[in-house]
Formats: structure tokens, C-alpha cells, sequence
């Protein structure tokens, strides 16, 4: 089983349209979709339409949500690395829920870890980890 931990950027894109690209995600076999209570809430305040809202309560009725708030669960290495003080917990969050990967569209804070494995989770762009489940 590959566990996947998604940003709330990926939640609210899966949500804001009904007809995106990124729905694929839910649809992978031998996969566990993971997000935290954190990022499902910053997707939700994002949100505007009630509809878009309708359906990200669906796409979240298969994701295990981690409840804990990991805004003080902290390391070092973490702090180290640069992450602004909004996205440590969604990084936090994947380490702490086992996640091999992380999937974040946020190229500005995450891009440079793009293809690095770090503390065990691999960072990728959704769409480079849909184009390996393919092959």
C-alpha cells in the first residue's frame, strides 16, 4: 500500500472543479489517501462556492484525516530547512502519519524539494506522481 499524504492546495484544486485532472488521485488502486485536519480546513476556507465545499466533503469521506494538530510537533531539521510557519504542519503531518509522499502543488515553498526524499517522505508535484503510477 503506497500512503499518500495530500496539501490542502491538492484538496482545494480536487474540489474547486469538477472536472480536473487531479480526481485521479482517488481513483488509484493500492493507494491511502492522507491529509490533517489542518489542510483540509485551509482547503475549506478556500473555498467559495457550496458546491465546491459539497465536494470536498466527498473527496474527504476516503482520505484518512489525521485529527492532531501538529503545529508544535517540531524537528529541528524541519525549522532548518525554511518552511514558513503555515506549511511546517502539513510537512509535519506527513512525517508523522508514515506517508511515502508528500503531493503539494505549492512549488513556492516546496518546489526546491521537489524529487527529495526528506525525514522518509519523498515531495513531488501531483502530476509527477500520477505519471509514475502509469508506467
Amino acid at each position: 500500500m503506497d500512503r499518500v499524504f495530500l496539501d490542502a492546495n491538492i484538496l482545494f484544486s480536487a474540489a474547486y472543479r469538477s472536472d480536473t485532472g487531479l480526481l485521479r488521485l482517488w481513483h488509484l488502486e493500492g493507494v491511502e489517501r492522507i491529509t490533517s485536519a489542518y489542510a483540509l480546513e485551509e482547503a475549506r476556507l478556500n473555498l467559495e462556492e457550496p458546491e465546491q465545499r459539497i465536494r470536498l466533503d466527498r473527496l474527504a469521506g476516503s482520505l484518512k484525516i489525521l485529527g492532531r494538530q501538529q503545529a508544535d510537533f517540531c524537528l529541528p531539521e524541519v525549522e532548518v530547512m525554511g518552511f514558513p510557519d503555515k506549511d511546517r504542519p502539513i510537512f509535519m503531518a506527513a512525517i508523522e502519519s508514515g506517508a511515502k509522499h508528500l503531493l503539494t502543488g505549492d512549488i513556492r515553498h516546496f518546489g526546491k524539494y521537489y524529487g527529495q526524499t526528506v525525514k522518509g517522505v519523498l515531495i513531488l508535484p501531483p502530476a509527477d506522481y500520477l505519471r509514475a503510477r502509469q508506467t
